[in-house]
């Protein structure tokens, strides 16, 4: 990091936009503002991104691999988070990264056996559906009976806009808001989240 400061704020002149005790910030937040600005913070973040895929899953999955099946085996866990969530591990198969033309490529990595299938499930966005049966909140309880996107609906409230002209982002950003206040996250923390003042 320090390296990369020097580089990024003293050869380069760009001009930093957080500090801490050390120096100036390199993290992926300041980064991805100085992107829009110089294509070298771009390639450090693509970098990071492809060193995080490379080291996480290309390296580890295959030592992984059963020797007597020739498969990989994980395991499901019912009472290790503390939102009572089902997990996994070795590998944690909910965290197999779906973006970018790369994390389809791992994706694509696991194949049942013939005449099997994997099966991938979810509970519809539950948590806010036992929130809206607890608060009985109105807005919640009709646009879940109603058979609406609850992320949709909040981001047409959020950007008071019609269903129609909610983006990708806009509902990213609702979504954010829903899950960091159900998890009880910060004024701060949602500010963090969403790249926005507190």
């Amino acid at each position: 990091p320090k390296q990369l400061a020097k580089i990024l704020f003293e050869n380069l002149g760009l001009k930093p936009t957080k500090k801490k005790k050390t120096g100036f910030s390199t993290e992926m937040g300041v980064l991805e503002e100085l992107a829009h600005i110089h294509d070298i913070p771009r390639e450090i973040l693509n970098y990071r991104t492809l060193n995080k895929l490379k080291t996480t899953y290309i390296d580890v999955l295959p030592k992984l691999i059963n020797s007597k099946t020739g498969r990989i085996h994980t395991s499901f866990n019912q009472t290790v988070t503390a939102t009572g969530r089902l997990s996994s591990s070795e590998p944690n198969l909910q965290n197999i990264p779906i973006k970018g033309v790369w994390g389809k490529r791992i994706r694509e990595a696991f194949i049942c056996e013939e005449g099997f299938l994997i099966l991938s499930a979810d509970y519809s966005q539950v948590e806010l559906r036992i929130l809206a049966h607890m608060s009985k909140d109105e807005g919640l309880i009709e646009a879940f009976i109603s058979g609406s996107d609850i992320h949709t609906t909040t981001a047409m409230e959020l950007f008071n806009v019609r269903e129609g002209m909610v983006t990708q982002e806009m509902r990213r950003i609702a979504k954010s808001v829903n899950f960091g206040i159900i998890y009880g996250i910060s004024p701060f923390g949602l500010s963090e989240t969403l790249g926005i003042s507190s």
